[in-house]
């Protein structure tokens, strides 16, 4: 059977679905949550509110991945490329309905900020697959290098005993090690000291916003 090429158009079409589908919320996950066999500790009000505004970040840096790689898999030049950032964003989007779904069972709700969020993160990610493939890549590195780390604080920041939200952010942490390593293997080049810089700051800005709102 031969492969189905999709137009330009069909992929237009395509990525403004995807795009209304992030920013409105609805993500379906194609793995069961990792929050599902974890215990349901006992949180004061106080931690229960942190523990939602650490879960409102992270859905928040799942908006801005769905449209980095939804850019990127647009904008690739080759189907090997693209075929990869299509994998990560599916993967990425159990992120997006697992840390939806905890931000509902902690009584809280996505940021109301996500469709500027996804139009910046998109803006962001074309820019980078205008750059070329390996500089394409090379931002995807960077970029799940950043987001570890800000996991793996979050595993320190989190209440301890609420296993749930520390069960979805650690095998988030996994899958971004993974895409990053992924991008690596294909032939990512180097991110420029000064842009990393920038992505850095832009994520500081996002994560102290989308805490609260």
């Amino acid at each position: 059977m031969a492969a189905h090429h999709h137009s330009p158009l069909d992929r237009f079409i395509t990525g403004v679905d995807k795009a209304l589908r992030v920013v409105a919320g609805v993500a379906s996950a194609s793995r069961p949550t990792p929050a599902l066999h974890a215990a349901d500790g006992e949180l004061s009000e106080a931690e229960q509110r942190h523990s939602a505004g650490l879960m409102r970040v992270n859905h928040v840096g799942e908006v801005c991945a769905q449209a980095l790689y939804n850019a990127q898999a647009r904008f690739a030049r080759t189907d090997a490329i693209r075929q990869q950032f299509e994998h990560s964003s599916r993967e990425e989007e159990d992120h997006l309905a697992w840390t939806a779904q905890r931000l509902a069972e902690l009584n809280s709700h996505t940021s109301v900020l996500n469709p500027l969020f996804y139009a910046g993160a998109y803006a962001l990610g074309t820019a980078a697959a205008v750059l070329g493939d390996a500089r394409s890549l090379g931002f995807v590195v960077e970029t799940e290098r950043q987001v570890e780390a800000h996991l793996e604080s979050h595993l320190d920041k989190l209440p301890p005993q609420d296993a749930k939200s520390r069960a979805i952010v650690d095998q988030m942490r996994i899958d971004e090690i993974a895409h990053g390593a992924a991008a690596q293997q294909l032939g990512a080049a180097q991110t420029p000291a000064p842009v990393q810089a920038v992505m850095a700051v832009m994520g500081k800005v996002m994560t102290s916003t989308a805490y609260y709102i």
